[in-house]
């Protein structure tokens, strides 16, 4: 099991021209990925099974958009958004609206249309193209906090930041660092190929709402994608998966880096059986497709992989419905949490707070904590 000491920067693993996946691995993870470097698929007459390899995902995409806002600012915005990729600049995220105090970047809310317009480019062209995931997931969290601002000062859209720790190339190494109340995008970049995913923190409230007939609910993908992998268990594995401690709120949020656990805990996904296993990857799907969907695919394979060495526990109850009620995947690689927590200003229903991190690839693998 990885130690807190451990930190390495990602050298190979999912960081490689080709992932194999099997049919049905990649029809659990949603089909084919679109992005503007396309899986190429391939057949394997040795093989029974059906394989898709999916390439490195470049990174030329994501420059030439941060390029393309760099030139709509003045000299002084640009000194707001270009900063050094140091430790204290990469950890500085929050999920509270603590606006410029936890953050740096420019504000949303400073910027001209245009330059708005570019800069949700730049995330854009960084995240996936999911529908629930990535760029998507990641606007909606932004309307919820408009929905908060309707009934709470503080709260808004225009209320979140953006920087480039390093200056955005296909060579060295930076970080597209962008976040507010609610969520904190941490993507890594080095020498033209994506370094880390993590980490990422995302939570909502509402948890659902409606608007002009359609109904919003940002998290329901990773809420349904959890409840679904603790259904598949029977009350005996349930049982062993439950957790002696409970939780207000996630363990490794902010200002929490490295502070794994040392011993891993709840029920060992190496005995359960292939179709509970599978419960387990689609759990984990959600939070990893933040990143472009050829990285996403990739890293999943890694994590796949991985699922022999991963555990899967919760505390309170398993419904994923009440104060308390939590739920956490902890892997060789990939770390999550999903939390339950009371209404602050909608007090009538529960909002989600959660986090996704890499015990060897956080901000790249790039610091020691």
């Amino acid at each position: 099991m990885p130690e807190n000491s451990t930190r390495s920067r990602l050298a190979g693993s999912w960081q490689r021209t080709g992932v194999a996946f099997t049919a049905a691995t990649v029809f659990l993870l949603g089909g084919a990925y679109v992005h503007a470097n396309a899986a190429t698929a391939q057949s394997d007459s040795s093989s029974a099974a059906a394989t898709t390899t999916v390439s490195t995902a470049a990174v030329s995409d994501v420059v030439t958009a941060a390029n393309a806002f760099l030139n709509t600012l003045s000299t002084s915005q640009k000194s707001q958004v270009l900063l050094g990729f140091t430790e204290a600049n990469a950890t500085a995220w929050s999920n509270l609206p603590c606006g410029s105090s936890c953050r740096v970047g420019i504000q949303f809310s400073t910027l001209s249309s245009t330059q708005l317009t570019a800069a949700k480019a730049v995330v854009q062209a960084a995240t996936g193209t999911g529908s629930g995931t990535g760029y998507d997931q990641v606007s909606k969290i932004l309307a919820a906090d408009d929905i908060l601002g309707q009934s709470s000062g503080g709260y808004g859209s225009g209320n979140y930041y953006l920087a480039f720790l390093g200056t955005p190339s296909t060579s060295g190494t930076w970080q597209l660092h962008f976040g507010g109340h609610h969520l904190a995008v941490n993507l890594t970049y080095k020498d033209g190929a994506v370094e880390g995913t993590t980490p990422y923190f995302v939570g909502v409230e509402p948890s659902s709402w409606t608007s002009n007939g359609t109904t919003y609910a940002p998290l329901s993908g990773m809420r349904d994608a959890m409840l679904a992998m603790l259904s598949g268990l029977s009350s005996s594995q349930l049982s062993q998966a439950k957790l002696s401690s409970s939780f207000s709120d996630v363990l490794l949020g902010p200002g929490k880096d490295g502070q794994f656990p040392t011993t891993k805990q709840g029920l060992a996904v190496s005995g359960l059986s292939s179709a509970q296993q599978a419960l387990v990857l689609a759990a984990i799907a959600p939070w990893v497709k933040v990143a472009d969907d050829t990285t996403s695919a990739s890293l999943l394979a890694t994590y796949q992989s991985e699922l022999a060495g991963t555990y899967i526990s919760y505390s309170g109850g398993s419904g994923l419905s009440s104060q308390g009620d939590y739920v956490r995947i902890d892997g060789p690689g990939v770390w999550i949490e999903f939390v339950c927590q009371n209404g602050v200003i909608y007090r009538n229903q529960v909002h989600y707070h959660t986090v996704y991190r890499d015990h060897t690839r956080d901000y790249g693998g790039e610091f020691a904590f």
